[in-house]
């Protein structure tokens, strides 16, 4: 590590992130532990003050071997013997040939511990982990489009953050957009097109015209 950096201490973050984000209290948010890292990325070049692991050790705070759990789940099929009966007491459905984990488990009231009744590698595997993990490997795996979905949306706000807008724009004269939108933008004045969107009265239909305005 270059001498003249200024470094952090990794025995520091725990109790950093914790003091800010209240990880212990309001317990993991796998949404935030994946939306976090990327937008402190945008704002800040974290890898020329902190630690070259940071990254990993961070994201190792909020969702430790979940990630390993869910890809197991979709690399991983499962027979029908080893599932079925734990299926009949939900009364799901019974599987007729051989599915990836992942799958069955995106059925409504099929959890994780259902894959541990009957099939013995799967609960060798799985008791390697702590409970808060399974739990959270799960959430992530049940609300995996949810989860992508939000994240996109989180994308796009970064990248408007970087769309700058003029202090002299003339937003009177898109009569394109709402009349809401013109008095408030010609008010606030915002400098980039993430503050516009966040203005009260301003819809996504009026940052699309705004966008296409600017040629982007």
């Amino acid at each position: 590590m270059n001498p003249s950096r200024k470094t952090i201490p990794i025995s520091n973050v725990s109790d950093t992130l914790d003091s800010f984000f209240k990880i212990k209290e309001l317990e993991k948010d796998p949404a935030m532990s994946r939306f976090v890292p990327m937008a402190y990325k945008q704002t800040h070049q974290w890898e020329k003050t902190f630690e070259p692991d940071f990254l990993k050790r961070f994201n190792g705070l909020m969702i430790k071997g979940a990630d390993e759990i869910k890809r197991y789940f979709k690399e991983t099929s499962i027979e029908p013997a080893e599932i079925n009966p734990a299926l009949e007491k939900i009364d799901s459905s019974p599987v007729t040939q051989k599915l990836k984990m992942f799958g069955v488990l995106a059925r409504p009231g099929v959890s994780i511990g259902a894959f541990t009744e009957s099939n013995e590698a799967f609960k060798n595997y799985i008791s390697a982990y702590d409970k808060e993990i399974v739990e959270q490997a799960e959430i992530l795996m049940k609300y995996e489009a949810y989860i992508d979905k939000e994240q996109e949306i989180a994308e796009k706000i970064l990248r408007l953050e970087d769309i700058h807008l003029h202090d002299d724009f003339d937003y009177k004269r898109l009569t394109s957009l709402s009349t809401e939108a013109r008095e408030k933008l010609s008010k606030v004045k915002p400098r980039t097109l993430g503050q516009a969107s966040r203005i009260s009265g301003v819809n996504p239909s009026d940052i699309s015209i705004l966008m296409v305005y600017i040629g982007r």
